[in-house]
């Protein structure tokens, strides 16, 4: 293996780990956060994901504009995309993200703490996304994408601004400035959220990862012999890999994102061991699994359908500002709003 591929993975084990040490202490979750929001009453965990936009927008376009890594060799900006295909994915992911009680991450995290459900929902969603990538399902989402699809020529927000006669540097300063500006006012607006520092703490050092994993991949595995891929914080295919890696390792090789999934696990893990939050829960009934495990497979589907998850569209895609991935971003928090409140909310369990 070349030192470049093993530094991109041992960057990328290092990212999982603080990942999941972070998600952990602080709660990290978007479903959590709109939970909070829309029923609950309590805005600080959106406020913590609102940072983290924020810091791995500004982050990861100082890396572009300064020339360190080309975002453009993402998948989040190609010239053809399918908004439709997105949006729906989206949808699908946020409705399963309800149904699971946490997205794949989320699963990750609280599978490192003892939480056996979510070993369900991590097995569930790595095979609903490998049929979808390239199993049964593969034909009917090619086909979907295939007859949807549009080319267009600004495919960022900030080449949408150079249509108008911005130059780039100006037309991505004026995006980034106005998006990130808006996040952070959101965020600290919320009392509550600046007498938490602790909150305020992980929003950056999330944001910081997404910008990390740009540099990581974009900067230090630029090898024009062994190139990786440009890419970041994402778990619906690393999740999907991992499984696979982890049943046929020969003749496969390790990457950056199955090294990351890993990392989320384990560090999550060591940090429970070491806090006292390990503790071995499961379902409380038939009922409980039977809805999880769907919610899995609406989030495999739904993630490789939208081109990631509500981290990998919601902060690393978003990071690109890819109109593709605003589109993704907005089918996850309707989804998501849609399971949490009106008429096709997800009902509370009965404790057995």
């Amino acid at each position: 293996m070349e030192s470049s591929t093993q530094l991109v993975i041992l960057a990328g084990l290092v990212i999982g780990l603080t990942y999941g040490a972070v998600g952990l202490l602080s709660g990290f979750c978007l479903m959590s956060s709109m939970r909070g929001f829309l029923a609950e009453g309590d805005g600080r965990l959106v406020r913590t994901y609102a940072l983290a936009i924020a810091v791995a927008i500004a982050a990861s376009q100082f890396l572009a504009a300064s020339g360190m890594v080309d975002l453009g060799k993402s998948i989040y900006l190609q010239q053809s995309f399918s908004a439709p295909v997105l949006f729906l994915g989206g949808l699908l992911f946020g409705y399963g993200m309800v149904l699971s009680n946490g997205c794949g991450s989320r699963a990750l995290v609280l599978l490192g703490r003892g939480n056996l459900r979510s070993f369900v929902v991590v097995i569930v969603l790595a095979i609903a996304a490998q049929m979808t990538l390239k199993g049964l399902i593969a034909a009917a989402r090619i086909t979907l994408v295939q007859a949807s699809q549009t080319t267009v020529k600004a495919n960022s927000l900030p080449s949408v601004l150079a249509t108008l006669g911005l130059t780039e540097l100006p037309a991505r300063a004026l995006a980034t400035a106005a998006i990130v500006f808006a996040l952070i006012l959101f965020a600290f607006a919320h009392p509550g959220f600046r007498r938490s520092p602790g909150q305020i703490a992980a929003g950056i050092l999330v944001g910081l990862l997404v910008a990390g994993g740009w540099y990581v991949t974009g900067y230090l595995g630029a090898d024009d012999f062994n190139p990786v891929p440009v890419t970041s914080l994402t778990f619906i295919a690393p999740i999907a890999d991992a499984l696979q890696y982890a049943m046929l390792s020969t003749g496969l090789t390790l990457n950056f994102g199955i090294a990351t999934v890993a990392g989320v696990f384990a560090g999550s893990l060591v940090t429970a061991l070491a806090t006292g939050r390990f503790k071995l829960e499961g379902y409380s009934s038939p009922r409980h699994m039977l809805r999880s495990g769907t919610g899995a497979a609406l989030m495999g589907i739904g993630g490789v359908m939208a081109f990631g998850c509500s981290i990998g569209q919601g902060l690393t895609g978003v990071s690109t500002l890819g109109l593709g991935s605003f589109v993704a971003v907005a089918g996850i928090l309707l989804g998501t709003a849609a399971g949490l409140r009106g008429r096709l909310r997800v009902q509370p369990l009965a404790v057995a």
